[in-house]
């Protein structure tokens, strides 16, 4: 069997990268029959029901603004009410049906139950799933000393999605509704300062793929990933707040340049979920590091080491025991940045 072995690591790489590069022009072409004969077929959004959550900023806020243009009714769930009502105003000027705006903590299965009930029980029925809720970090793994923040991040990025994933399933079922998640391309390309982020997001693909077998055609699920683009949680915007029993406050005005690319990313998630597209990719260039990661991962450590080494060392003392330094004040050493007591209850970001 170890000879058998040895000799497939020799034969099928090579092998497979000769194929490929012959198949490529054939697959590209039928990927494009595929997606033309989508488009002119896709799924008409006017009247259907969307669930949201996540959606008080970010890409969460524009996807539903894309779907408000499709006439669809939507249920915006996010922590921060207040921000929820003004894009349930945008929205319904945008062109959506009804807006149910519900105040809820997706890593929560009880809330998760209470906002999927309260939207069946004022449409009676959900048709598109979107998880976006999502909570980002930008602190090296090693200069971390208030350990509480690691569960939060996972619990978001994780079970954010899990959760009401398995609430809504039945009544997804009901309609072949479709089940969209927002990834990153970081869950398998390294990046530094965002080692749990990274691990939580890798999480949520690979349960989604798995997912997708055990559903088969009764429910789609379209995997979206992104790459570098700016948002709310990119720029530090990110606020753990509002009635909770910890303030997490990141750095507030790192300016990013971000043009129209939230927006561009929420416009291709919502056009591939109505075509029922399996995956998005944006931008889609950023396949090519697949490439090397499964051929010549060597090559793409050595790249890496040299981009990232190359520039200082900063943090943003996010979960250091370091204050913010845009508060107003210097960091004093060993002052967590929790500001009251460590939290006794998870919530997500949105």
């Amino acid at each position: 069997m170890d000879l058998l072995n040895s000799l497939f690591n020799l034969v099928v790489p090579p092998g497979s990268l000769f194929m490929l590069a012959f198949a490529w022009p054939t697959l590209c072409f039928i990927e494009a029959c595929e997606w033309l004969y989508h488009t002119f077929n896709s799924e008409t959004m006017e009247d259907k029901v969307v669930i949201i959550t996540g959606a008080s900023s970010g890409i969460g806020e524009q996807i539903a603004y894309e779907y408000a243009k499709r006439g669809a009714n939507l249920v915006l769930v996010a922590r921060r009410e207040n921000r929820l009502r003004g894009i349930n105003e945008k929205a319904r000027h945008m062109g959506a049906g009804h807006v149910l705006v519900i105040a809820a903590d997706v890593v929560k299965e009880e809330e998760c139950r209470r906002f999927i009930d309260e939207t069946i029980s004022f449409f009676g029925r959900v048709d598109h799933l979107v998880n976006t809720a999502s909570l980002g970090h930008t602190f090296y793994f090693d200069e971390a000393t208030d350990t509480s923040v690691f569960p939060i991040i996972m619990d978001i990025n994780f079970w954010g999605n899990v959760y009401p994933t398995y609430v809504a399933l039945p009544f997804l079922r009901r309609t072949h509704g479709r089940v969209v998640v927002n990834a990153s391309i970081e869950s398998w390309l390294p990046m530094p300062r965002i080692s749990l982020y990274s691990a939580a997001k890798a999480a949520v693909i690979n349960f989604y793929e798995t997912l997708r077998f055990e559903v088969e055609d009764d429910v789609g699920i379209t995997i979206a990933t992104h790459g570098w683009i700016g948002s709310e949680m990119t720029r530090g915007k990110v606020m753990l707040e509002q009635g909770t029993e910890m303030q997490w406050k990141e750095e507030r005005e790192v300016p990013v340049n971000t043009g129209g690319h939230v927006e561009h990313y929420a416009r291709l998630i919502v056009a591939a979920a109505c075509r029922g597209d399996a995956y998005v990719k944006y931008p889609n260039w950023h396949d090519v590091f697949m490439v090397y990661k499964v051929f010549a991962p060597n090559i793409l450590l050595w790249t890496f080491r040299l981009l990232f080494t190359t520039s200082p060392r900063r943090t943003s003392f996010i979960g250091t025991g370091s204050r913010n330094l845009l508060e107003g004040s210097p960091p004093r050493p060993g002052r967590p940045l929790l500001e009251t007591p460590p939290p006794r209850k998870l919530i997500a970001s949105g």
